[in-house]
Parts: structure tokens; sequence; C-alpha cells
């Protein structure tokens, strides 16, 4: 059979996001081990094509397209963002039994002690879109600090600082007077690790707490902590810049 007569393919990588088995890098990192084959020969290129009817195993077991679901939770201190671990309890822990087997895992990350708006997910897709740099969506955080900010410290903390080697720096920083005096409320367009924390202490504060509020357009409302909420494929593809078909 000809390649065109095969229908339209997809990028293996692509297939495999789709099949619930995790964000790009991820499934990157099966396919280059060996671990996956298609129509039972060994491939480790992720821009291999996979076309309609092609049968793409994972240690000899095949996998298929998995219905894409998409969570908000209201993170609790004291759980890592992870789908599994060792030590610590992970977020995927608070959702019921129903979705153990939907291969849920986070989009991003917010430290163990943070807190806050995180997405759950089985759309590697989505998720790639959802963390890349160049998706240019913007994360809203509420910090209380040790002390309270002077007006001149504020306008420091917009000049950003040294993270990973990268300069960074806030979109915006103002004071969020509702919460207390000693909270900040902050927005990132690229979040990496404990930025927020080390953007703190290089301007002289620690921060108490951390909560995320807010993703793009969604916010955390009245989500209390620990509580999560189910979301439209539709809704969820329009906040990271897809159209509705994905």
């Amino acid at each position: 059979m000809t390649q065109a007569a095969r229908g339209e393919a997809r990028r293996l990588n692509r297939y495999l996001a789709e099949c619930g088995l995790g964000a790009r890098r991820k499934v990157e990192e099966l396919i280059r081990s060996g671990r996956i084959a298609i129509e039972g020969k060994t491939e480790t290129e992720p821009g291999a094509k996979v076309y309609a009817g092609q049968i793409v195993s994972v240690d000899g077991k095949p996998v298929f397209p998995v219905l894409k679901r998409y969570f908000l939770l209201n993170k609790p201190r004291g759980f890592v963002c992870a789908v599994s671990d060792k030590w610590d309890k992970t977020v995927l822990e608070l959702l019921p039994p129903c979705t153990r087997g939907l291969g849920l895992f986070p989009v991003g990350r917010l430290d163990k002690e943070s807190e806050g708006l995180l997405i759950l997910t089985n759309d590697g897709a989505f998720a790639q879109k959802m963390i890349h740099p160049s998706s240019g969506i913007h994360k809203v955080y509420e910090l209380r600090l040790d002390r309270v900010s002077t007006d001149g410290e504020l306008e420091k903390w917009k000049e950003g600082a040294l993270v990973e080697g990268k300069w960074v720096a806030p979109v915006q920083v103002e004071r969020a007077a509702e919460r207390g005096e000693e909270w900040i409320r902050v927005t990132l367009r690229e979040g990496r690790k404990r930025e927020l924390r080390i953007m703190a202490a290089s301007h002289g504060f620690k921060v108490l707490r951390l909560i995320r509020t807010a993703i793009g357009t969604l916010k955390i409302g009245g989500l209390r902590t620990g509580e999560f909420q189910e979301m439209e494929r539709a809704e969820m593809l329009r906040v990271a810049g897809f159209g509705e078909n994905g």
C-alpha cells in the first residue's frame, strides 16, 4: 500500500501524546530508548510517521489514542506535581479513583510548598503548547512575604532577577491589598523552577505563601483547596491557542 493510500499521517511523538503517555519530552524519551514499535518494528525517531490502521506498541503492548480529559485543581501544600513519587503524595492522589486509568499528568509544576491552580490532562499536545515559552500565556501568583514591601522595593521587583542563568522579569507586580499588607500579586509570562522564590530572595524577601490564581483566562474562582473541576475540551483548547479541533 502506498503512503497516499494510507491516508493522513501523524508524527510518532504526537501519536504517543494522544495515547496519554505524557508531554513531548517524556514520549520522546520513550521513543529514543527503543521501547516503541510501529507494526512490530522498533522506531527511535520521534518524527516517524504513523498511518491510519497501523499498530503502535510500547514494550510490546499496543496503545491507542484516548479520550482527552482536562481538570483544574486547587493544589494544597504538601503535594508534588508528579505522576508518582516514592516519598511524597502526588497531586493525582487528590482525584477520585475513577480517574486512575486516564493517563493524567500535571501541566507544568508548582513546587511542594506552593498552592493554587494546576491543570491535569492526558493531552500531550495541549500540555506542550501550554508550557512552551512561545505560548505567551500569562500566569498570576499571589505571594505573602515576610514583611511589607515599600514602593521602591516593588519597583525593584519589576526589574526581575537571574534565574537558572537567565535574566527574567515579571509582566506585572502590584500589591494584593485585599489579602493583607504583606501580599503582592505577580504576573509571569514564562515560569522557571522556583522563579518567584529566587526573585524574592534576590530582593531581600522570604516567601511565606505562594498561590497561583490564574493561568491565561482560567481563574481559580471558587475552587477550594484540594477541590477539582473537569473542564470542556473546547474551552481548554481556546486557552492554549488551538482551534476547536486541536
